[in-house]
């Protein structure tokens, strides 16, 4: 058995022959799928682009040529590339490497990301800023995994188009196969049009052309417009052409020596390039192959089985939200669900199947979802947007300006809001309290458990005015579906546990740990009011003040950012009804972004979990009061 190879940096592969790089190639895939099996992460994606990354790196001089990945999920095999190999078995873990590219990480990593669609920007923004300083290196985004359905791509392809700097950009298409004749007239193609002998010969022909008296610059155009249509018909790049891109591909993704040919070649151009590749998402890996979805982002799992199926273990948020809205959607005709790129990680596959023509996927295009979402509730539809909290920032000004100020019924399905665990500060939904809470007409609810979940999602399809469901990342807690609960009415918080001793206020995911202190307490002779807030807006002042007066000491604890989030409502809504003399103590996350790690270290971390809200009781009961 061959040695594996020992790669320091990207210097390293320019030394290996062609059979050393595939030999390299595999060594990588096995490393990223026994990491990702043991800690989760993003597998297939990272699988699908190690022969781009081995050529990329062959190529392009990093960390002086700048190499962005959008999202980030795409470069493990970067990071084993460079210099981070040793660390590579802490991915994802509490101190260790980060699941997408960071900055603070590597100076490899030229650009941070987390969400999609843009390493064009950045890129061009990169290289913009090469220029005024005088410097000397080649910059190159790749994207891809969906990341081109955005908006905010086009909008950087459109002005790199216009700038006609020396931007290359990788396409990574990971949605389609690539057959063998197709790769060869591909390839065939893109030598020919990435060769020198092609290119001075369109020139030269072109200069020809135009100096014929009178008629030369016709012929051209003609002649320009002939060239155009032939290569319509064999190249899928014309759009890309008309942005002022000089498009190259389609290419095997996987062929090492292809690529790296066609990247020297394109790294002499000057202007504007596109370059096309054909990936397999998941490649190599028999189970993500054939399951890219399940295998995109994964939790830990056995190589040798594949994601083994839950057993005796409760429904996530996720599905209990899918189930219910496929029921009121059975009732009622007006219901429609709209997610972006999310079907499967927001619940939605069982709508889908029962409802496909009321079932709404606009790719990676948030802002477009919640207009679109806008324009259907204007005709008397009722849409429910299902978008992740941390993804649903990218809507901000469409929230606020096309649904909330015309008051249009539009229900936001906010999931993973809170602490998300090891994708990290990308990814927690910890601002959107913060976010929302202010926007006049709003209102914000957030369940404890399925019970609650299903009563406001049936609620919020009643009302007039746009609505906000969120909740958490994970499963429901069984011990609270176990409580009786009152129904869910409009603005009515509920009262768990009754106790003179301290008033304890949660809202959503916070009212488990709340409640686990609560009764930590009563063990030792204390008796907490434990308080469901349920609604961030309308806030129940009535409840909510009516246990401060009784017990004078009150603690909220919320999942988001203290700043602008849940106990700065309540804090503004005693200042304004002129409730002075209530001691009051908000648990939340700090003024920060908070990094990667498992949900129970993070709220450990953070004094957000039942330890440590029992902890502040008994600070507070036990303080003496200072008049």
């Amino acid at each position: 058995m061959k040695e594996p190879f020992k790669i320091d940096s990207p210097q390293d592969l320019k030394a290996l022959t062609l059979e050393e790089q595939y030999r390299l190639a595999e060594q990588l895939r096995g490393t990223i799928i026994k990491t990702v099996s043991l800690n989760g992460g993003h597998l297939a994606s990272s699988l699908g682009v190690i022969e781009l990354t081995i050529a990329l790196h062959s190529v392009f001089d990093s960390p002086v040529d700048k190499i962005i990945w959008d999202v980030g999920h795409q470069s493990y095999a970067h990071k084993l590339l460079t210099g981070r190999a040793d660390e590579f078995h802490t991915l994802r873990q509490f101190g260790g490497i980060s699941g997408f590219t960071k900055r603070s990480e590597s100076p490899h990593d030229a650009f941070g990301t987390g969400h999609s669609s843009t390493s064009i920007s950045a890129a061009l923004g990169i290289l913009e800023g090469r220029d005024r300083i005088g410097k000397d290196f080649k910059v190159i985004a790749v994207i891809g995994d969906g990341a081109m359905t955005a908006g905010l791509a086009f909008e950087g392809l459109n002005h790199a188009g216009h700038l006609q700097k020396d931007l290359i950009v990788v396409l990574n298409d990971n949605e389609m196969s690539i057959s063998k004749n197709v790769g060869a007239m591909a390839s065939y193609l893109s030598r020919i049009l990435t060769g020198d002998l092609y290119k001075r010969i369109r020139q030269d022909t072109k200069n020809i052309l135009e100096s014929i008296p009178r008629v030369g610059g016709t012929v051209s155009k003609i002649a320009h417009k002939v060239e155009e249509r032939v290569k319509t018909m064999f190249l899928p790049g014309m759009l890309f052409e008309e942005l002022g891109f000089y498009y190259v591909g389609p290419l095997d993704g996987h062929n090492i020596e292809e690529l790296t040919e066609t990247l020297k070649r394109i790294k002499t151009i000057t202007r504007p390039t596109l370059l096309h590749v054909i990936t397999k998402k998941g490649k190599g890996f028999k189970f993500s192959e054939e399951n890219p979805s399940v295998y995109h982002g994964i939790g830990p799992f056995e190589p040798d089985i594949g994601v083994s199926k839950k057993k005796n273990q409760s429904s996530s948020f996720s599905e209990v939200f899918g189930d219910a809205l496929t029921e009121l959607a059975e009732a009622d005709s007006r219901v429609v669900a709209i997610t972006a790129a999310m079907k499967d990680g927001t619940g939605l596959a069982k709508f889908v199947d029962r409802f496909p023509d009321r079932f709404y996927d606009v790719g990676i295009a948030e802002p477009h979802a919640v207009t679109f979402a806008a324009g259907l509730a204007t005709q008397g539809i009722k849409p429910v947007v299902a978008i992740y909290s941390t993804f649903l920032q990218r809507s901000y000004d469409e929230i606020i300006h096309d649904v909330c100020l015309q008051n249009l019924p539009v229900i936001f399905a906010v999931d993973r809001s809170g602490i998300v665990g090891d994708d990290g500060p990308t990814h927690h939904g910890v601002f959107d309290i913060s976010y929302l809470r202010h926007v006049p007409g709003i209102c914000i609810m957030a369940p404890k458990n399925s019970i609650e979940l299903k009563q406001m999602l049936s609620l919020g399809v009643t009302l007039d005015r746009p609505s906000v469901i969120k909740y958490p990342r994970g499963n429901v807690i069984d011990e609270l579906e176990q409580i009786a609960s009152d129904d869910v009415i409009m603005g009515r918080a509920e009262i768990i546990m009754r106790g003179n001793d301290i008033g304890i206020i949660a809202i959503g995911q916070t009212t488990y740990p709340a409640y686990l202190a609560a009764k930590k307490l009563e063990d030792k002779g204390i008796h907490a009011s434990l308080v469901n807030a349920r609604f961030v807006k309308p806030l129940d002042l009535d409840s909510i003040a009516a246990v401060g007066r009784k017990t004078k000491k009150l603690i909220v604890v919320e999942e988001n950012v203290i700043a602008g989030g849940f106990g700065s409502s309540i804090l503004e809504a005693m200042n304004s009804a002129g409730i002075t003399d209530i001691q009051i103590r908000i648990m939340g996350l700090p003024d920060s972004f908070i990094e990667h790690g498992s949900q129970q270290e993070l709220r450990s971390l953070y004094n957000i979990d039942e330890n440590s809200i029992f902890a502040t009781a008994l600070s507070m009961i036990r303080q003496r009061t200072v008049v």
